[in-house]
C-alpha cells in the first residue's frame, strides 16, 4: 500500500449500516427529558461527530469536557446502573408520593401503569428502577418521532440507541488516534487528546471488555427476552432493534480492529483475542459474520510488519512501539500458543492466523537487527506448511472474501491483498512446491483416466485454491484501488498518461522487486499449464484483469502468448492461454456444429445428443468467455483491437455459435461477451445489423416456415422447462447496452417494416408481461428478469423526445407494397403507459408487491433486484409524467386516431386486487422506506410532486391518504422521516463521480427538495390540499380553526411542519446560526418559502403565526442571524433572506393590528437598534448575564460603540453589482442566429424566471451539426462540438446571471416590504420620533449610495426607486409631525402662541421651546438626500420613466418638508406693524426652501430638460408627477429660472398647444360609461401647473403670449355641458364609487379652466385689459354654457363652485371698458352682438343676488340637508363659502360697473330700482315657485342690497363667535371631552375612528380645527367685503335717487334719461330706461326715503361700527364703514328735511 493511506477507514458514520432511530432523534434535547441511559450518550456521540467528522473547531473544547465527565462510562463499557431496593420502594410509592426526576424541579407523580412498565423494563435489561423510569419518560417525550409505537417500545429503542452511541463514539475516538495505517488530518491537539484518552481506556482492560460484550450480547437471546415481555412491536420496530443490537456489536468489534490498525495490541491482549477467535464459528453460508471478520482482521493487523519496509520517516519510532519487537516475550508466547496442536472450532481460521504469523516471522527475519529471534524466525516455513495443510486459501476465499462485509472496508481488502502478495513474494519456495504438487497431481489424474480408473481421492488442490482466492479477491473493486496492478510488470513503457499504476510514475524506472516477483508468478503459472488448473488460471486472470490498466496488461499478455516468438514453448499452437488459441477453437466449434445443423423440418432437432461440446470443454469455454468479457469491458483498446482483427472476427463467430444448438448457459455467456463488445458505439452499430441478419430474435417470418426459431422459442420451450432463464437475461442486457450505445432507426429495412418494434414487443409481451407467471428454480431470478427488462424500457423512454413526425403515419415500400413503418419505441411505451394497458397494470401491481415486501422488513432472495425493478417502474412513471404534456399536445395537433389518458388520472384508477383507488398511496408508501431505500423514496417523491400540480387530483388524494387511519399515519411518518433525514447532504457541484455514501446523501437531499416543492405547489391549490394534511391542519373543519401544537401535545402527531422547523432550528443555539443555511442552502430556501406561504395564505395564516410566535419564537430566533453570509451560495441565500423578511413583515403587520405591542417591539428593536445587543446566551457561556438581561431581553452596553443596524446590514449583504458573462466569440456559428436560437429556447422555470432550457438548446445545436453533409463537416465535427460546449457554458452562465438578478430583486423587494411595514404598519410610538428620522435618513443614504455606484445593476433601479419613494414620504411625514409637536405644548401666554402661528419664529424671549421642534429641518443631511435624489434622477438618463415617476414622487415629498404647515388664521397677527414683519429674521422654512432651490439650480439645464421632457410626453402618471414637480419648483423659484427655461425652450408652448389634443380625448369622457379617466387626471395636472405659472406676473404674461386663453376658447369640450340628472346617476340604483357622474366629470374639466382665467385676470397687472379681453372672448365663445350655468337652479357644492368662479371672472371681464380694448375689427353689427352678450351677463348676475343674497338663501340650504352625515359637515362649509363668494363677486361686479360707466358722482349709473320691497318678506322664504323674485329682465330693487347687508352683518357675528371658539379649542385640544374629539375626527376620517390611538386622534382633531378656523376667517373676510360694497352701492344709489334724480312726474323723461347717460355708445346694454319699466316717480322716491330710514336703523348702524372695530381695524381698510354709515345717515336726514 502507499506509505500511509490518507483516507480514514470507511467506518465513518453509522448511517451506512442500518441507521437506527438515533439518526432521527432530535439533535438537541432539553435536559429535562433525557434519560441517564440515553440522553448523555446521545450527547457524547453528537460531540464526537462534530469534533472528528464535521471538524468543527469549537467542538474540540466541548469534547474535552464531555470525555472528562463521562470517562467512567467508557471504562465500564455498557454497564448499567444496578437494581436497588430503596429505589424499588421509592418508585413503588411514586404514584402517591411522587419521585424526583433528574433535571426537573420538584417531584413528579407517576401513573400506576408507568410504574409497572418501569419494573418490567428494569428486569428486562437489568437496570436500576429509577433509570428505567427515566427511560420511559424519555420514550414518552420521543414518541412523536416514532408514530405507532408505545412509550415502552420507544424506551427499548432508546436503551439500545444509548449503547450504540457509546460504541460508535468509542470507535470514532480510536479511529482518530495517531498511528501507522492512516491519518484523518485532524488538529494535533485533538489527536493527542483522543490518543491519551483511549490509551487510558486500554490500560483499564478495554480489549477484554469488548470481547466479553461481543460474546455476551446475542441477538437471539435479546429478542427472546424482549419477546417474553412483549417488548417488540411492528416489523419496523423489530428491524430497528435488531439493527441497533447488531450495530453495537459491530462497532465494538470495529473499535478493536481500528485500534490494531493504528497501533497493535500488547501481548496479553493479543492472547485474549486469539482465545476468543478459537471459539468462533461461521454463518450458515460458510462465511464469517461482520463482527468476527473485524476481530480476525484486528489480529492480522497485530501481526503486520509490512509497514516497516516502507521506510517512512518515523520508522524507528514505530519499531520501538511495535509490541512484536518491543515486548520481550511477545514472539515466544504467541508462537508457542499458535503451535499448539489442539484444533480450533474453525481449522481454516486457525490456518489463516498461522499463515499471517509465519509471514510476520519471515518479515521480521528480513529486518537487519533481529538476530536474537532466530530460533523463531526459522520456524516460519513449518508454520506456513501447517496453514496450507488446513486449506487456508479455501477458507480465505469462502469465509473471508465471501463475507458480505468484506468489500465494505478498504482496509480489509488491503490486508488480505498484503497477505496473499506477501505469501507469493516472501515464500517463493513454498509457491514452487505448490506448483510441483499440482503438476504431479495432474499427471496422476491423466494416468488414471488413461487406465480407466477413478482418480485418487486424496489429491490436494492448494494451488487451485490459491488461484481462486486471487480471482475472487480482485474481482470486485468498489474503491477503485486497482491493487491487482502489483501483479503486472510492464514489459514496455506505457505511452498514455492515463495508464499509470501505483509504481509506474516514471516509465523506465526499475519496478520494485515485489512487483517483479508477482508478475513472474502470473506468467510462469501459465507456462505448460496442466489441464487441472486451466480453468482456475483463467479465473485468476479474470480477477487480475479487473480495472482499466490491468485489463490492458492482461490483453497484452494473451496477445504475446499466442504470437510467433512464443512458439518455441509449446510447439506450433502457441500457448493455450492466448487469443490466438481461443478464437481458433471457437471457429472450430462453429464449423463443427454448423455441419450438424439439421434441416428446419425435423422438429425434434433440439433433443439430439450434443456431440459437439463436452461438459469440461464447456466450462473452459465459459471461463475464457468470462475473461474476454472482463477485458473487453474494461479496455476500449482491447475491444477495438479484437473486433478489427481480420483472423479472429469474434463478433461473427459468436453470432454464428448462437445459431447452433448449444446449452442456454453457454449461449448466455456468448451474449454477455457480445454485450461487452457493444459498449463501443462503432461496434454497436454493426452489431445491430448482424443481430437482425442472424435473426437471434426472429423478426421476419418466411411464408413456408412452420416452426419459429430464435430466442423466443428458447425462452418458451427450453428455459421455462428448466425453470432457469440465463439466456433471456443475457439477451435483455445485450439490448440494454446496445440501446445506449447507438440506436438504429431503420433496423431491418428491406425485409420488414423498419424499426425496433419486434424487439420491444418480445421484451414487453414475452418477457415482462409473463415474468410473474413463469416458474423459477431460484426465487431471486424472477426479480432479476424483471430488473433487466425494465432497465431497457427505462433507457428507451429516457432517451425519447416526442417529435411531430412520430404522430404522422410514415409509409415505406416493401416488396412492392406500401406499409406503415413502426413508431419509435419511446412512442409505443408512452402509448402503453398512457392507457390502461397490461403493461401499466403490471407495473403498478409490481409497485404494490414491492412495498408489501419492503413492509415485512425481512430479507428475501432477490431483494436487491426487486428494489431495482421497483425503481425502474417508478422512474418510468416519472418519465411519462414529464413527457406526457408535450406528447398529448402533439397528439392533439395530429390526425392520429389514438386515444390516451393523462397518467395522473390513470393513477386514480381502481386497483383490481384491493378494489380501491390506492395506486398513489402505494407510491407514497415508499417514502416510509426512505432510510433503507433512498432511491425509491426519491422517485416516489418526484412522482407525487408532478401529480400535485392538479388541484382536483389533490382533493381526491387527500381522501385516499386519510381514509384509513393506519395508512394515513404511516404516510405522514414517511414524509416526516424523509424530511428529518440526518444523512442528507446538499452537494454543490454534482458533476463529480461520487462515492456511494455521498450519492445516498445527495438522494436523501433531493427527496427532501421534492417533498418541499410538493408542499409549495400544493399550498397554492384551494383546500383541502395535500399540504394541509401533511403540515397538520384541519381538513374536516375550516382550516383557520386549526390549533397547531408541538408533537405529542394533545395527541398531535409529528408533521412536516415540525420537521421543517426542525431543519431551520438546527444550529440556532450556536453563534453561527441555522446550519441549513450554509450546509443545504436550497433546502433552507424552500423551507422558508413554505413557512412564508403558510403565513401569507388567509386560511393558514392565523394558526401558523400563533404557533410560530408562541411555541417556537421562530422569527425572533431566525432574524437574529440575518444577514446570512452570501459568499458561497448567493442565489439561495438571498432567497432565504427574502422569504424570512417577508414573513417578518407579515408578523409585524399582524402583531400591530392585534395590538400585541411587546412582540412588535422586540422585532423592531432587533431590526433597528444600533446599540450592540447580546443576541443569545448559548449553553455554558456564562450564567451571570441571565439575571442582568434587561426587561425587553436586550442588554445595552453603556459604551458609545455603535453597531450597524440590522436592517442596514441586510441591505449591505445584497450586492448591487453583477458580473456579466463575456460575449460569445464564435468561429463557426453565426452569433446573431445563436442569440435567436437561445431566445427561442427560453421558458419560464418553476420560480417564474425566464431562463434558457440548456438541454433543449443542446439538442437543437447537435441536430444542426448532424445535418451537415460532406467530408469537411466530418473533419470539423470535434471543433464544432467544442464550440457547442462553449455556447452551452455561456448559456449556463447567462441563466445564472438571470437567476442571480432575480434573487437580488426578490431580496430587495422583501427588504423594501419589511421597511415599509416598519414605517407604516407598526405603531408610531414604538420608535421615538428622532430615532425614526435618523433611521429613515440612514436608510435613504445607504440605498442611494448603493444604487448610485457605477457598477450597480440597472435592473434593481425600479425596486430601489420604490423604496426611496416610501422612505421620502415617511421622512417628510416625520419632519411634519415634528413641526406639529409644539402645538401640543400647553402654552402659558397668548402672545407666544400667536407668534408661532404666524410662522415668524423669531426667538423672542420665552419662545425657545417652539423652535426646538425644527432642529431637523436645518440639518445638512437633508441636503445630502436631495442631492442624491437628483443624481438618481439624472442617472436614469432617457429610459426608466417609471423609475423617475417614483423619484418625482419622492422629490415632491421632500420639497414638502420646506412648505410652511397649515396655520390657523387667528385674525390677530396683523397687530404687528409692517416694519416688524419686514425685519423679522428668515424662518426655517424659507431658509430650507432657499437652499433647496440653490441645490436644484446647481444641476442646471440637465435636470430641467429631463423634468420638462417627462412633463410633455410619456406615461400618464409620469407626466402628472413631472407636472406636479414643476408646479412645486416654479412656486418656490424666486429667480424664475425655471419659468424662463420653460418659455424659452418652448416647453410651455408645447403644453399649451397640447390642450387642443386633450379636447378630443376629454369629449369622450362625458359619455355615461367613460373609458379610462387617465386623460382627465393629466388634464387636471396640466391646468394646475398652468394656473401655478399664472400666479406670478411674469408667468401670466408668458401664458398670454402663448395664447392659452385663446386655446381654451377654441376647445369644444366646454360647450358639452351635460344636463343634471336628478334621478340618481343614469338610472343606476347605487352609483359606482370611483367613477364620478358625467356632471361631476364635466365640472372637473370646466373648473380648472375658469380658475386659470381668474388667476390670469388677477395677476396680469400691466396687461390687464388684454387679459380681460381674451377672457371675454372665452366667455362669449362658450356663452351658451355660461348662461346655462348662470341660470342653473341646482344647489350642490359643484354647481355653486361653478357659479362662484364664473361670477368672479365675469366681474373682472364683462365690463364695458373691455370692449374698447378688443383688437378685433368691430363693425356695428358685431358690436351690437357683443354688447348684447355683456348685457345678458349683467342681468343674469344681478338676478343671482335675489337667489343668494335674498331670503331665498335659506331655502337653498334646506335642499342640501339630505346628504350623508360625515360629508355634510364639510359640504356645508363649502356651500356656505361658495354662496358668500358668489354674493361678493356679484357685488364687486356691481361696483365695477358703476365705477366704470360713470365718470363722476353726478352721473351715476343706477343698477337698482328705488324699491325696498324685498326687505318686507322677512318671514322666511315664500311659499310660491322657485322662480327668482324679480324676473331677470326687470331690475332688482335696492331692498336686496339692504337685506344682504343685514344678513351679512348677522352672519358676521355668528362666524366670528364660532371662529373664536375654535381658536380656544385648538389651544386646549387635550382638555376637550372625548365625544367632541371623536366628532371632530369623524369629519376628517369618516370610518374607523375608534381604531386609532389617542395621540392620532388629537392630530386629526387639530387638523379639523385649523381647517375650521381658516374657513371662518375666509367667511369673515368675505362678509366684511360684502358689507363694505353694499354700503357703497347703497350710498351711491341713495345719493342719486334722493339728490340728483328728477322724478318722471315732474320732467320730460327723455331729458332725464339723456342726462343720465351722456357717455358713449354703451348706453343700451346697461339699462333700458326708455322702456318705461324703470320710470321713477316722486312717490317712489318718498317711499324709498321712509323705508330706508326704517331699515337703516340705529341697531344696524351700531352693528356695522362694531364690525369695523372687531375686524376691519385688524385688516387694512380703516374707518371705511364708519365714513359710509355717516354719509348714508346724512343723506337720509337731508332728504327728510
Amino acid at each position: 500500500t502507499a506509505a500511509r493511506a490518507r483516507r480514514p477507514p470507511r467506518l465513518q458514520l453509522p448511517s451506512g449500516r442500518g441507521s437506527g432511530p438515533a439518526a432521527r432523534g432530535p439533535p438537541a434535547l432539553r435536559p429535562g427529558s433525557a434519560a441517564s441511559l440515553w440522553g448523555p450518550y446521545k450527547d457524547i456521540w453528537q460531540t464526537v461527530m462534530n469534533a472528528i467528522w464535521k471538524r468543527q473547531p469549537e467542538a474540540i473544547h466541548r469534547l474535552d469536557q464531555v470525555l472528562k465527565k463521562h470517562k467512567s462510562d467508557f471504562i465500564s463499557l455498557f454497564r448499567n446502573p444496578p437494581k436497588n431496593v430503596q429505589q424499588h420502594e421509592k418508585i413503588q410509592k411514586a404514584s402517591t408520593e411522587g419521585v424526583a426526576i433528574q433535571g426537573q424541579q420538584g417531584t413528579r407523580l407517576l401513573p400506576e401503569q408507568l410504574i409497572r412498565e418501569a419494573f418490567i423494563l428494569s428486569d428486562l435489561f437489568d437496570i436500576g428502577e429509577l433509570a428505567a423510569v427515566e427511560l420511559l419518560l424519555a420514550g414518552e417525550h420521543q414518541q412523536p418521532h416514532f408514530p405507532g409505537l408505545t412509550r415502552g417500545l420507544v424506551a427499548v429503542l432508546l436503551y439500545w440507541d444509548g449503547k450504540r452511541c457509546i460504541a460508535n463514539s468509542l470507535r470514532a475516538l480510536i479511529q482518530s488516534r495517531q498511528g501507522k495505517t492512516w491519518t484523518l488530518e485532524l488538529s494535533q491537539e485533538l489527536m493527542s487528546m483522543t490518543t491519551r484518552f483511549t490509551d487510558d481506556l486500554m490500560e483499564h482492560g478495554l480489549t477484554q471488555k469488548i470481547l466479553t460484550l461481543v460474546s455476551q450480547i446475542d441477538l437471539n437471546n435479546e429478542f427472546d427476552k424482549l419477546q417474553r415481555e412483549r417488548g417488540l412491536g411492528s416489523e419496523k420496530h423489530r428491524k430497528e432493534v435488531s439493527d441497533l443490537i447488531k450495530e453495537c456489536r459491530q462497532s465494538l468489534a470495529e473499535s478493536l480492529f481500528v485500534w490494531t490498525c493504528q497501533s497493535p495490541l500488547s501481548k496479553d491482549d493479543t492472547l485474549i483475542l486469539i482465545s476468543y477467535l478459537e471459539k468462533v464459528t461461521v454463518e450458515a453460508d460458510g462465511s464469517l459474520d461482520g463482527v468476527n471478520l473485524s476481530l480476525l482482521m484486528a489480529l492480522l493487523y497485530c501481526f503486520d510488519v509490512s509497514f516497516l519496509e516502507q521506510g517512512t520517516e518515523d520508522r524507528e519510532d514505530l519499531m520501538h512501539r511495535l509490541p512484536l519487537l518491543a515486548e520481550r516475550q511477545y514472539i515466544a508466547t504467541i508462537h508457542t500458543r499458535l503451535q499448539e496442536s489442539q484444533p480450533w472450532k474453525l481449522p481454516g481460521l486457525q490456518a489463516t492466523v498461522r499463515l499471517a504469523w509465519s509471514l510476520a516471522l519471515r518479515g521480521i527475519s528480513q529486518l537487519s537487527d533481529v538476530t536474537a529471534l532466530a530460533e523463531f524466525t526459522e520456524a516460519d516455513e513449518a508454520m506456513a506448511e501447517l496453514a496450507v495443510a488446513d486449506n487456508v486459501f479455501l477458507f480465505l476465499t469462502e469465509s473471508v472474501v465471501g463475507s458480505e462485509n468484506f468489500y465494505q472496508e478498504e482496509f480489509y481488502i488491503r490486508k488480505i491483498h498484503n497477505l496473499v502478495t506477501d505469501f507469493l513474494a516472501l515464500m517463493p519456495m513454498k509457491v514452487k512446491q505448490l506448483r510441483n504438487r499440482a503438476d504431479e497431481d495432474a499427471r496422476m489424474i491423466h494416468m488414471s483416466i488413461q487406465m480407466g480408473n477413478d482418480p485418487p481421492i486424496s489429491l490436494r488442490r492448494d494451488l487451485e485454491h490459491l488461484m481462486l482466492l486471487i480471482a475472487e479477491l480482485y474481482r470486485k473493486d468498489p474503491f477503485n484501488l486497482e491493487l491487482a496492478l502489483e501483479y503486472w510488470c510492464p514489459s514496455e513503457p506505457l505511452q498514455t498518461s492515463t495508464v499509470m499504476g501505483s509504481y509506474l510514475g516514471v516509465a523506465h524506472q526499475r519496478p520494485p522487486q515485489r512487483q517483479v516477483v508477482l508478475s513472474k508468478f502470473v506468467r510462469q503459472m501459465g507456462d505448460l499449464l496442466p489441464s487441472t488448473i486451466y480453468i482456475p488460471y483463467l479465473k485468476m486472470l479474470r480477477g487480475l484483469a479487473s480495472g482499466p490498466q490491468c485489463a490492458h496488461y492482461c490483453f497484452s499478455l494473451l496477445k504475446v502468448n499466442g504470437s510467433s516468438h512464443a512458439e518455441n514453448i509449446q510447439g506450433t499452437g502457441g500457448s493455450p492461454v492466448s487469443w490466438e488459441h481461443f478464437f481458433h477453437s471457437l471457429m472450430l466449434y462453429h464449423e463443427h456444429l454448423r455441419k450438424d445443423l439439421p434441416s428446419a423440418d425435423s422438429v425434434q432437432y433440439r433433443h439430439l445428443p450434443l456431440r459437439g461440446i463436452t461438459q469440461k470443454e464447456q466450462d473452459g469455454l465459459i471461463a475464457f468467455l468470462q475473461l474476454t468479457t472482463v477485458i473487453v469491458n474494461w479496455s476500449e483498446n482491447a475491444r477495438l483491437a479484437l473486433c478489427e482483427h481480420p483472423q479472429w472476427t469474434p463478433v461473427v463467430v459468436i453470432l454464428g455459435l448462437l445459431q447452433c444448438s448449444i446449452p442456454p448457459i453457454l449461449k448466455a455467456e456468448l451474449l454477455e461477451t457480445l454485450t461487452a463488445f457493444g459498449k463501443s458505439p462503432e461496434i454497436a452499430a454493426s452489431l445491430w445489423q448482424s443481430l437482425e441478419y442472424t435473426q437471434i430474435l426472429q423478426t421476419v417470418r418466411s411464408p413456408g416456415q412452420r416452426q419459429a426459431i430464435g430466442i423466443e422459442v428458447e425462452l418458451n420451450e427450453i428455459e421455462s422447462r428448466c425453470e432457469e432463464y440465463p439466456l433471456t437475461r443475457a439477451f435483455c442486457r445485450l439490448i440494454s447496452t446496445l440501446v445506449e450505445s447507438s440506436f438504429p432507426s431503420n433496423l431491418g429495412a428491406g425485409l420488414r417494416p423498419p424499426g425496433f418494434d419486434p424487439y420491444l414487443q418480445f421484451l414487453r409481451d414475452s418477457v415482462f408481461l409473463r415474468f410473474r407467471t413463469r416458474a423459477y428454480r431460484r426465487a431471486a431470478e424472477k426479480w432479476e428478469v424483471a430488473e433487466v427488462v425494465l432497465e431497457v424500457f427505462y433507457k428507451l423512454l429516457r432517451d425519447y423526445e416526442p417529435q411531430l413526425e412520430d404522430f404522422v403515419d410514415q409509409y415505406v415500400e416493401l416488396q412492392g407494397e406500401e406499409i406503415i413503418a413502426y413508431k419509435p419505441p419511446g412512442f409505443n411505451l408512452m402509448y402503453h403507459l398512457l392507457n390502461e394497458s397490461p403493461m401499466l397494470e403490471l407495473s403498478l401491481s409490481l409497485l404494490e408487491e414491492g412495498v408489501k415486501q419492503l413492509d415485512t422488513y425481512a430479507p428475501f432472495p432477490g431483494k436487491k433486484h426487486l428494489e431495482k425493478a421497483v425503481q425502474y417502474c417508478l422512474a418510468l412513471l416519472n418519465l411519462t409524467l414529464q413527457k406526457e404534456n408535450l406528447f398529448m399536445d402533439l397528439l392533439r395537433e395530429s390526425h392520429l386516431s389514438v386515444i390516451v389518458t393523462p397518467l395522473e388520472q390513470l393513477l386514480q384508477g381502481i386497483n383490481p386486487r384491493t378494489k380501491k383507488a390506492d395506486h398513489v398511496v402505494n407510491i407514497a408508501r415508499y417514502l416510509y422506506h426512505g432510510n433503507s431505500n433512498p432511491e425509491l423514496a426519491f422517485e416516489s417523491a418526484k412522482i407525487l410532486c408532478c401529480i400535485s400540480y392538479n388541484s382536483n387530483i389533490q382533493i381526491k388524494l387527500v381522501g385516499d391518504f386519510t381514509h384509513d387511519q393506519s395508512i394515513s399515519q404511516k404516510l405522514m411518518a414517511g414524509f416526516v422521516e424523509c424530511l428529518d433525514n440526518e444523512d442528507a447532504e446538499e452537494l454543490i457541484n454534482p458533476d463529480e463521480e461520487l462515492e456511494p455514501e455521498k450519492q445516498r446523501a445527495r438522494i436523501h437531499h433531493e427527496t427532501r427538495i421534492h417533498i418541499l416543492n410538493l408542499l409549495i405547489t400544493s399550498l397554492e391549490c384551494s383546500p383541502p390540499s395535500l399540504a394541509l394534511y401533511l403540515l397538520g391542519y384541519e381538513l374536516k373543519k375550516p382550516v383557520s380553526t386549526t390549533n397547531l401544537q408541538d408533537p405529542g401535545v394533545l395527541g398531535c402527531p409529528r408533521t412536516c411542519l415540525h420537521a421543517i422547523l426542525n431543519i431551520l432550528e438546527k444550529g440556532t443555539e450556536t453563534r453561527n446560526g441555522p446550519t441549513a443555511v450554509q450546509e443545504s442552502p436550497h433546502l433552507a430556501e424552500l423551507c422558508y418559502q413554505v413557512i412564508y406561504q403558510l403565513c401569507t395564505c388567509a386560511d393558514t395564516s392565523g394558526p401558523t403565526m400563533r404557533y410560530l410566535r408562541t411555541s417556537q419564537d421562530f422569527l425572533f430566533t431566525q432574524l437574529q442571524y440575518l444577514p446570512f453570509s452570501t459568499r458561497e451560495h448567493e442565489i439561495s441565500t438571498l432567497n432565504q433572506m427574502s422569504w424570512l423578511m417577508k414573513t417578518a413583515a407579515i408578523e409585524m403587520r399582524v402583531t400591530s393590528l392585534n395590538r400585541q405591542r411587546s412582540h412588535t417591539q422586540r422585532l423592531l428593536h432587533l431590526l433597528l437598534d444600533d446599540m450592540p445587543v447580546k443576541p443569545y446566551l448559548g449553553d455554558g457561556e456564562g450564567g451571570i448575564e441571565d439575571e442582568s438581561r434587561s426587561v425587553s431581553g436586550f442588554l445595552h452596553f453603556d459604551t458609545a460603540s455603535k453597531v450597524r443596524r440590522k436592517i442596514l446590514s441586510i441591505l449591505d449583504s445584497i450586492d448591487f453589482s453583477q458580473d456579466i458573462p463575456e460575449p460569445l466569440q464564435l468561429d463557426f456559428f453565426d452569433r446573431t442566429q445563436i442569440e435567436q436560437v437561445i431566445a427561442n429556447c427560453e421558458h419560464k422555470n418553476a420560480r417564474g424566471q425566464v431562463v434558457c432550457n440548456v438541454k433543449h438548446l443542446h439538442r437543437v445545436l447537435v441536430a444542426e451539426v448532424n445535418a451537415l453533409q460532406g467530408m469537411a463537416a466530418i473533419g470539423q465535427r470535434p471543433l464544432l462540438m467544442e464550440e457547442i460546449n462553449t455556447i452551452l457554458q455561456y448559456v449556463v452562465e447567462r441563466n445564472k446571471l438571470l437567476q442571480c438578478l432575480h434573487a437580488k430583486r426578490h431580496a430587495l423587494e422583501s427588504w423594501r416590504q419589511l421597511v415599509e411595514i416598519i414605517l407604516t404598519a407598526c405603531p408610531q410610538d414604538l420608535i421615538q420620533a428622532e430615532d425614526r428620522q435618523l433611521i429613515i435618513r440612514d436608510l435613504l443614504q445607504d440605498v442611494h449610495d448603493k444604487i448610485l455606484d457605477e457598477d450597480a445593476a440597472q435592473e434593481l433601479m425600479p425596486v430601489v426607486a420604490g423604496a426611496v419613494f416610501t422612505l421620502t414620504a415617511h421622512l417628510s411625514q416625520s419632519v411634519k409631525t415634528e413641526q406639529k409637536q409644539p402645538l401640543s405644548v400647553p402654552m402659558t401666554g397668548q402672545s407666544q402662541y400667536v407668534l408661532m402661528l404666524d410662522g415668524s419664529f423669531a426667538s423672542s424671549p420665552g419662545s425657545e421651546s417652539i423652535s426646538i421642534g425644527f432642529a431637523s429641518i436645518g440639518d445638512s443631511s437633508l441636503h445630502i438626500i436631495l442631492k442624491k435624489l437628483l443624481d438618481f434622477i439624472l442617472k436614469t438618463g432617457g429610459g426608466f420613466q417609471r423609475v423617475r415617476t417614483h423619484l418625482y414622487g419622492s422629490l415632491l415629498y421632500y420639497l414638502q418638508i420646506a412648505q410652511r404647515p397649515d396655520e390657523p388664521d387667528t385674525l390677530e397677527a396683523a397687530k404687528k406693524t409692517m416694519w416688524e414683519r419686514l425685519t423679522a429674521p428668515e424662518d426655517v422654512f424659507s431658509k430650507l426652501q432657499r437652499e433647496n432651490m440653490a441645490i436644484i439650480e446647481s444641476y442646471g439645464a440637465a435636470l430641467m430638460e429631463v423634468v420638462c421632457r417627462d412633463a410633455c410626453d410619456g406615461h400618464e402618471i409620469g407626466r402628472m408627477l413631472a407636472l406636479a414637480l414643476l408646479d412645486r419648483i416654479v412656486s418656490v423659484d424666486k429667480q424664475q429660472q425655471w419659468l424662463l427655461y420653460l418659455s424659452n425652450s418652448g416647453y410651455l408652448k408645447v403644453l399649451v398647444d397640447s390642450l387642443a389634443d386633450d379636447d378630443a380625448t376629454l369629449q369622450s369622457l362625458l359619455t355615461p360609461q367613460p373609458p379610462l379617466l387617465k386623460a382627465l387626471y393629466t388634464y387636471e395636472s396640466k391646468m394646475a401647473f398652468l394656473t401655478r405659472v399664472a400666479k406670478s406676473q411674469q408667468g401670466a404674461l408668458e401664458l398670454l403670449r402663448s395664447g392659452v386663453i385663446v386655446r381654451l376658447a377654441q376647445c369644444q369640450i366646454y360647450d358639452m355641458r351635460p344636463e343634471t340628472d336628478h334621478q340618481g346617476m343614469y338610472g343606476m340604483r347605487d352609483p359606482p364609487v370611483f367613477i364620478p357622474a358625467p356632471v361631476e366629470r364635466y365640472r372637473q374639466i370646466l373648473l380648472p379652466a375658469l380658475q386659470l382665467c381668474q388667476v390670469i385676470l388677477t395677476s396680469s397687472m400691466a396687461q390687464h385689459l388684454q387679459a380681460a379681453g381674451q377672457v371675454l372672448q372665452f366667455l362669449i365663445a362658450h356663452s351658451d354654457t355660461i348662461q346655462a350655468i348662470l341660470r342653473c337652479q341646482d344647489v350642490s357644492v359643484g354647481s355653486l363652485q361653478e357659479l362662484a368662479f364664473l361670477t368672479g371672472i365675469i366681474s373682472k371681464a364683462a365690463l364695458p371698458g373691455v370692449l374698447n380694448e378688443l383688437d378685433v375689427d368691430i363693425n356695428e353689427g358685431t358690436q351690437m352682438e357683443l354688447q348684447g352678450h355683456i348685457g345678458r351677463f349683467q342681468r343674469q348676475c344681478l338676478g343671482l343676488l335675489s337667489r343668494f343674497g335674498g331670503s331665498d338663501k335659506l331655502r337653498q340650504f334646506k335642499l342640501q340637508d339630505d346628504n350623508s352625515e360625515g360629508d355634510r359637515v364639510n359640504k356645508r362649509d363649502e356651500i356656505e363659502l361658495a354662496m358668500q363668494q358668489i354674493c361678493a363677486n356679484v357685488m364687486e361686479y356691481c361696483e365695477s360697473l358703476m365705477l366704470q360707466s360713470a365718470p363722476s358722482f353726478q352721473h351715476t349709473v343706477c343698477l337698482f330700482t328705488p324699491s325696498l320691497s324685498e326687505t318686507t318678506n322677512r318671514d322666511g322664504p315664500r311659499q310660491d315657485t322657485q322662480a327668482p323674485v324679480v324676473p331677470y329682465w326687470r331690475l332688482p330693487g335696492l331692498g336686496i342690497i339692504i337685506y344682504l347687508l343685514k344678513q351679512s352683518t348677522n352672519d358676521f357675528f355668528s362666524y366670528y363667535d364660532s371662529h373664536r371658539q375654535s381658536v380656544n379649542k385648538l389651544q386646549n385640544v387635550e382638555q376637550l371631552p372625548p365625544d367632541e374629539i371623536k366628532e371632530l375626527c369623524q369629519s376628517v376620517m369618516p370610518a374607523g375612528v375608534d381604531k386609532i390611538s389617542t395621540a392620532q386622534k388629537y392630530v386629526l382633531a387639530r387638523r379639523r380645527l385649523v381647517k375650521l378656523i381658516n374657513n371662518r376667517a375666509k367667511l369673515l373676510s368675505l362678509c366684511s367685503y360684502i358689507i363694505e360694497t353694499c354700503l357703497f352701492i347703497l350710498w351711491r344709489h341713495l345719493e342719486h335717487y334722493l339728490l340728483n334724480c328728477i322724478p318722471t312726474d315732474s320732467q320730460d323723461p327723455l331729458l332725464s334719461s339723456r342726462t343720465s347717460f351722456k357717455r358713449g355708445r354703451l348706453q343700451e346694454p346697461n339699462l333700458d330706461f326708455s322702456s318705461g319699466l324703470n320710470r321713477v316717480s316722486q312717490h317712489d322716491i318718498d317711499q324709498l326715503q321712509i323705508e330706508a330710514t326704517n331699515s337703516f336703523g340705529e341697531s344696524l348702524q351700531k352693528k356695522l361700527l362694531d364690525i369695523e372695530g372687531l375686524y376691519s381695524k385688524v385688516r387694512s381698510r380703516y374707518t371705511f364703514i364708519q365714513a359710509l354709515v355717516r354719509r348714508i345717515r346724512g343723506l337720509l336726514r337731508i332728504s327728510r328735511t
